[in-house]
């Protein structure tokens, strides 16, 4: 067994049971503070995150991991909470989100100085010390890149992902959009030796070509079909895809989620979307409306339940992948 850094401390590799594997208990972008007249308050955030854990324990589930890059409203204390409040384990991350959408302080600084070193140092810091004052230590790392190529800032940040990874045997996942650059992801991580089953490349259902998919897949990373509930691709496509990955003998290195945000810091929705977000941004359709469609896509319920209990397992007690021809 495996120690799995969660907010609330230490646990055994055993007790994560359940897990999804990409959800958001809050983001906030860049500037979010600055909408000082629409925020929501702690205890209504609070409320909103415990009602949605009660649920995913109803359906089974112990354990996600919270990815939330550093710089993009993660709140180390709303998690703490949370996970106090209804005994499910929270892992959270350590990273920062890509170039358009992310910090400007790191972009800012890399003018005057190569931020490998300076990344790496603040990633490591935070793996073993705790994030700032708050003691809670991530226990994954995240990486991220735009669609189609990745800048040179986001080449930085992923070099320190991998430098911190390797310092501190802390495995990674990834941000990837439109179904790209997932394959560069795994090749920079791999050439700066980070094991491959160590490497989640997230939101790889943003593509639904299975030799993308299989190409990772025998590269020896996990991929993430995390999206389910959201528009980019639709959920049968999704479901289609994932299908022919495991009727392709790559269903042991397969995680799910959904990417769902629980409570969005300054709101940057219009009012009249809000409630249509709430609706579509929420992490239980996996067990609700995916699984019925894999069954009837052919996918057994042995093959889907590695997806959730397994797998993530796997990844947390960096199991060794078979070879995939």
């Amino acid at each position: 067994m495996t120690t799995v850094q969660t907010v609330t401390g230490p646990i055994d590799s055993s007790q994560l049971g359940r897990v999804l594997m990409h959800e958001h208990l809050a983001v906030g972008y860049s500037g979010w503070e600055s909408a000082t007249n629409d925020q929501l308050d702690a205890a209504e955030m609070l409320k909103v995150c415990i009602s949605h854990l009660e649920e995913l324990k109803d359906m089974g589930y112990s354990s996600l991991v919270d990815p939330c890059p550093s710089d993009l409203g993660r709140d180390p204390e709303l998690m703490v909470a949370a996970a106090e409040a209804t005994g499910f384990n929270i892992i959270c991350a350590v990273g920062l989100y890509h170039e358009a959408e992310g910090s400007k302080h790191w972009h800012f600084r890399s003018r005057f100085e190569d931020l490998t070193p300076v990344l790496t140092e603040l990633y490591v810091d935070e793996l073993t010390n705790g994030i700032g004052s708050t003691g809670v230590r991530p226990g994954i790392i995240k990486a991220a890149t735009g669609p189609y190529q990745a800048t040179d800032y986001e080449l930085i940040t992923l070099a320190a992902a991998a430098a911190a990874s390797i310092s501190t045997d802390t495995p990674i996942t990834t941000h990837t959009d439109e179904g790209t650059l997932g394959d560069l992801q795994q090749q920079i991580f791999s050439d700066a030796g980070v094991p491959a089953h160590r490497v989640v490349i997230g939101h790889s259902c943003g593509s639904t070509d299975t030799d993308y998919h299989l190409g990772i897949a025998r590269g020896g990373s996990y991929l993430g079909f995390d999206r389910f509930g959201l528009p980019m691709v639709s959920d049968d496509d999704r479901v289609a895809a994932l299908a022919r990955v495991i009727a392709a003998g790559a269903g042991d290195r397969v995680v799910v989620s959904h990417d769902s945000v629980w409570c969005w810091k300054g709101q940057p929705w219009p009012p009249k979307l809000r409630p249509r977000i709430a609706a579509r941004f929420v992490p239980t359709l996996f067990d609700r409306e995916i699984v019925p469609k894999l069954i009837d896509a052919g996918v057994d319920e042995t093959a889907i339940a590695r997806l959730t209990d397994d797998n993530p397992r796997a990844y947390f007690e960096s199991t060794p992948l078979v070879s995939l021809t």
